[in-house]
């Protein structure tokens, strides 16, 4: 066997593992799948209009949107050479570990179990419109890294992540169920919505020196390091306002303020943070805040 094959055998990614596959999807973005479920259930059940079984499906929509779009980002990023340029944990495209037709194929299947659930409600509910709704979540799921002109490659990401992360899986969740939006929906989706867009900031902030070699030019990227810093922290503290206006008719919403033992190290560690890994940290805070403060506005909408 001739040096140049055997150097070339050496290289050769390992095939991947289930805990690949788990690493894939991402799981600790899937708490701000989960938090906008409960919020939206919470702020149904104070029109006594709470539906267990529309709330599970409202959860398996958003969390099989929300590992589709993980295992298709790691695809168009794979197949676009964006992840050439990662530190991070490689992906499975863009480490050669799995064929790229493998992992568009798992993450169409989870897009097709979103929708399978979405069927699930329009039958169950007869609102047959929110057909639009899901197309537009499946395209804003798919367009994020994917098609010719990626919108987060824009700089679009945080906006989309509020309006389907926060407005439209919170709210959705409360109309599917109570048949209309009330207060608490709304105050509460721009609370999730917020601490979801913080999430993304701070991942971008991490990936801002290989995003710039990529080319991709993400809000953190057209911002720089220090100015996206203080917009996370902004965007991750502001729904403890709105958790201080809700308290004003539902004492039990101060719960939530538990989620500021999380937030605000992430602040912390997002305005001093020297290494990626220090960013790993703060995303993960991030992620752990978000539930929290689902969990506390959702126990004080249920009380």
């Amino acid at each position: 066997m001739s040096t140049s094959k055997k150097k070339n055998q050496s290289h050769k990614p390992k095939p991947a593992t289930v805990g690949d596959w788990i690493s894939g999807a991402r799981i600790r973005t899937l708490p701000l799948a989960v938090a906008p479920v409960l919020i939206g259930s919470g702020a149904a059940s104070i029109v006594d209009k709470f539906n267990a079984p529309l709330a599970l499906l409202c959860l398996v929509v958003a969390l099989s949107l929300q590992i589709g779009v993980n295992y298709s980002n790691d695809y168009s990023d794979g197949i676009r050479g964006t992840d050439d340029f990662r530190v991070g944990p490689p992906r499975l495209t863009g480490s050669g570990a799995v064929a790229p037709k493998r992992v568009l194929a798992v993450a169409l299947a989870f897009f097709a179990i979103a929708a399978a659930a979405g069927l699930a409600i329009e039958i169950m509910t007869q609102l047959w419109w929110i057909t639009a709704i899901g197309v537009l979540a499946l395209a804003a799921a798919w367009f994020y890294t994917g098609g010719k002109r990626p919108y987060g490659y824009a700089g679009l990401g945080e906006v989309m992540v509020f309006i389907f992360f926060g407005l439209v899986a919170t709210m959705g969740t409360t109309y599917v169920q109570a048949g209309l939006v009330n207060d608490e929906s709304i105050f509460g989706a721009v609370g999730i919505g917020l601490i979801s867009c913080a999430v993304l900031v701070v991942n971008n902030i991490r990936d801002i020196p290989t995003d710039t070699q990529a080319g991709k030019k993400t809000l953190a990227v057209r911002m720089g390091a220090r100015a996206s810093s203080v917009l996370f922290c902004v965007l991750i503290l502001l729904p403890f306002g709105i958790a201080t206006y809700l308290g004003l008719f539902y004492p039990v919403v101060q719960l939530t303020y538990f989620a500021l033992l999380a937030a605000l190290p992430a602040c912390l560690i997002t305005i001093t943070s020297k290494s990626a890994q220090e960013y790993v940290l703060a995303l993960k805070l991030s992620s752990l805040t978000g539930l929290l403060y689902g969990l506390g506005l959702a126990f004080a909408f249920f009380s």
